[in-house]
């Protein structure tokens, strides 16, 4: 029987989520469908699991998965397994849009959506092995690159199976109390400046049936599990989302659950009465901006005045906003800063992360920075939005980093925490007393960069290319 192993790369740096464990679902797909061909399977996920280059050596194939802040940890570990002489095939966002730079470590790519990609992969890997018809892929051969049309996305999600979790989410196995991760849509029209999402799985929407998401929800455990739904915007069909909360209402679910959308679901109050009462108790928004210049520049498809309004309508519906803001459009300053940290305060949003702008491969806003040369290093495991790697318009580098720390200070103060006690808000309590030891913690460990940030800043020309690696631990 042969072997592959599944690799998901850990985060090199503390982010704002680093005490939440939460796979990414693409191995874990992938992994069911190479069970089902009949290969034996294994899936590291190297938050919680430990990366065993001995046990890889008795892989036939190593796949591993990897964002852009991971990308060094995954070309690190690469190198290791292909050392030893096993095959490494890469995919995820980050080598989709640099598959060049992933076959320096790297014997395949697969760019794009993998489910079908894969299967073709294995058809050639089992077969003949020719792979100059396999759709989605970059190989080498002869010291030759070749990239393959990409082929077309599976319009019936329907066909790709449930995530195989071996257990660990479901409260049969060791994990218990878990948040499961659950996708029903792929795809995004609103193509934002910043983002990579259409880049990567296209423009159009494509939605599970309501049937299939309700079997994958019957699998897990009503009232041991919290479900958060992947989508990029999960109400981005009002009648799909209609029929998916009724169903979900009518199997009277357990647990609760939270999920992504666009400051528009204001608009339905219907929708938003049937969130809840289907187990809906967060909802993590891209406010973005209140800077109706960066608004507009981002193409984000939303005013200053949507956002307000939404807060308050979604709050009515006893709903909490995860509130997301980023920092470092051309038009944002410190005013910018200011009045963010005023509406998050007084919006009286339960959470909130400040991020700064980053411009990640397979977007316009790193095409763009690239062609203005405003992009300072190619560190990729500082592009975690919470390291400033380009020079802003309007802030020095060090300012803009510090409009980051200061905000999440702010808004997390131990007086809103006091607050927010006697008001009975235990979560929100137990939030903040998390946020600030993540931002201590950080500071503490960031003070390297920061000092780089510093000396950058103050030179008239700052083309100096640093290398921040010695302040990260990769192993």
């Amino acid at each position: 029987m042969s072997k592959i192993v599944f690799i998901e790369p850990k985060a090199p740096n503390l982010h704002i989520y680093s005490q939440f464990k939460l796979p990414r679902l693409g191995i874990y797909i992938l992994s069911s469908l190479m069970k089902k061909r009949g290969w034996d399977v294994d899936v590291i996920y190297e938050e919680t699991d430990r990366v065993d280059y001995s046990c890889l050596k008795s892989a036939d194939l190593v796949g591993i998965s990897t964002i852009t802040s991971t990308a060094p940890r995954a070309y690190k570990i690469a190198d290791r397994v292909r050392e030893n002489g096993t095959p490494v095939l890469m995919g995820g966002p980050h080598v989709t849009f640099l598959s060049e730079e992933a076959l320096e470590h790297a014997d395949f790519v697969i760019r794009g959506e993998g489910e079908k990609a894969l299967m073709d992969f294995i058809d050639a890997w089992e077969g003949d092995r020719d792979y100059s018809e396999v759709p989605n892929l970059s190989y080498r051969k002869n010291g030759q690159s070749f990239h393959n049309p990409k082929g077309p996305v599976i319009n019936d999600l329907d066909e790709i199976p449930f995530p195989d979790f071996e257990g660990k989410y479901t409260g049969k196995g060791k994990i218990r109390r878990q948040t499961i991760p659950v996708q029903t849509s792929r795809g995004c029209p609103f193509n934002c400046e910043f983002c990579s999402v259409t880049g990567m799985f296209g423009k159009k929407f494509r939605f599970r049936s309501t049937q299939s998401v309700i079997r994958e929800l019957r699998f897990y455990n009503r009232k041991k599990n919290h479900i958060f739904f992947y989508d990029d915007n999960f109400a981005a069909s009002r009648k799909r989302l209609k029929a998916l909360l009724e169903a979900m209402i009518k199997e009277d679910f357990k647990f609760d659950w939270s999920t992504q959308v666009r400051v528009d679901i204001a608009r339905h109050k219907d929708l938003l009465k049937l969130m809840h009462k289907a187990g809906c108790r967060t909802l993590y928004i891209g406010l973005e901006s209140i800077n109706p210049d960066s608004l507009l520049s981002m193409k984000k498809n939303q005013t200053v005045e949507e956002i307000k309004r939404a807060v308050k309508v979604i709050q009515k519906h006893r709903i909490r906003i995860h509130g997301m803001f980023m920092y470092g459009f051309d038009d944002d300053d410190w005013q910018t800063v200011k009045k963010t940290i005023k509406f998050a305060k007084k919006a009286g949003i339960s959470s909130t992360q400040f991020l700064i702008l980053t411009p990640l491969p397979g977007s316009k806003f790193y095409q763009r920075i690239v062609s203005q040369g405003r992009l300072l290093f190619k560190d990729w495991s500082l592009y975690d939005a919470h390291h400033v790697v380009f020079r802003p318009a309007k802030f020095t580098l060090l300012a803009l980093q510090k409009a980051q720390m200061v905000s999440h200070k702010k808004f997390y103060s131990v007086k809103r925490s006091v607050k927010r006690f006697f008001q009975f808000k235990w979560i929100e309590v137990a939030i903040g007393h998390y946020a600030r030891k993540i931002n201590r913690m950080w500071e503490k460990k960031n003070q390297t960069f920061l000092k780089a940030m510093d000396i950058l800043t103050s030179k008239k020309n700052a083309s100096v290319k640093l290398d921040f690696k010695q302040n990260i631990k990769l192993d």
